[in-house]
């Protein structure tokens, strides 16, 4: 393989993303940009919920000036599809009353917050806008749950659901059974590439064949385009299976001959980039998504914590000449 050393991860992705603003349904809204991370919007009959928060709170204001062209009803909560800064730490932005998230989620900000935190600012400085209005500290849950919970927005039913570990161990979607729209996190993406770094991914297929189960109109990935009928929907969720299917097995086979991680890795991404190598942060993700495959391989059941220097060590091993 072939291709030119690399700038580390996505420091060299400086170029603004055009934001849509889409209504899906009576009741949701998705915020998107072009593959970077999306905000999903629920307005029900007597307030709103945010999923997923952006990056900053800086970056959190255009989302609530979107949302203030539609509704004036007020931000009460929040909803964290997974732990991930980049997801969590705009969220002082709302003032909601109360943030929600899985127990397992709420268990990873406790392990492992402050280190990813440091390495995702590390890893993208352009996501991480205004970085200095982020307050102090973690974005700590205020209500946390376990397998699921119901959000009544007056006669809204939002239904706060864990359908299985895949992109975290926390993974929680949020499915409006009246408008038959799901909001997925990062356990679904279109046109974009899955960051696996912290990722089961065994597990993974099977949460994604519980999400179709659901059967979904609309879909609002954690990254890409609003998926806007059943046709696109179904796309989107076998596009990801595929992705994380078929990077496991290369992954496993070559840990089963006997073969290092770089000699792996370079396999993988030359397979892989065949059919993949077009979508966003295709090159940001596959070190991080192939280091924890391989551990996964060998048995490791959980991610390892990742820190803004052991990014950088996995990448100068994985990318350096």
């Amino acid at each position: 393989m072939n291709h030119p050393s690399k700038s580390f991860a996505s420091q060299a992705d400086l170029a603004v993303k055009r934001i849509s603003f889409e209504r899906l349904s009576e009741h949701a809204y998705a915020y998107t940009a072009e593959g970077d991370p999306n905000t999903g919007v629920v307005i029900g009959d007597d307030a709103i919920l945010v999923i997923d928060t952006q990056a900053t709170p800086a970056m959190a204001q255009d989302v609530i000036r979107r949302i203030r062209e539609v509704s004036d009803k007020p931000i009460k909560y929040v909803l964290l599809s997974h732990y991930h800064a980049v997801r969590v730490l705009g969220a002082s932005a709302y003032q909601p009353e109360h943030i929600i998230a899985s127990q397992e989620t709420y268990d990873l900000i406790v392990e492992r917050g402050e280190q990813d935190k440091a390495s995702e600012i590390g890893r993208f400085p352009r996501l991480f806008s205004n970085v200095e209005t982020v307050p102090p500290g973690l974005t700590w849950p205020t209500l946390t749950f376990s397998g699921r919970m119901t959000l009544w927005l007056g006669k809204l039913e939002v239904q706060i659901l864990q359908l299985g570990r895949g992109h975290t161990k926390g993974d929680t979607v949020v499915w409006l059974p009246q408008d038959r729209v799901l909001f997925s996190g990062d356990l679904v993406e279109f046109d974009a590439t899955p960051y696996a770094g912290d990722a089961y991914f065994q597990d993974w297929p099977q949460t994604l064949d519980r999400i179709a189960a659901l059967q979904p109109a609309k879909l609002v990935p954690g990254r890409g385009a609003a998926l806007q009928t059943p046709e696109q929907v179904a796309a989107g969720l076998s596009g990801t299976r595929a992705f994380v299917s078929e990077l496991f097995e290369k992954v496993q086979a070559g840990v089963h001959a006997g073969a290092d991680l770089k000699t792996v890795y370079r396999d993988t991404y030359e397979q892989l980039a065949q059919r993949y190598g077009h979508w966003v942060i295709f090159a940001h993700c596959m070190p991080f998504d192939v280091s924890r495959a391989y551990d996964e391989a060998q048995g490791h059941a959980d991610p390892r914590i990742w820190t803004a220097e052991r990014d950088l060590a996995m990448w100068q091993a994985l990318e350096g000449q």
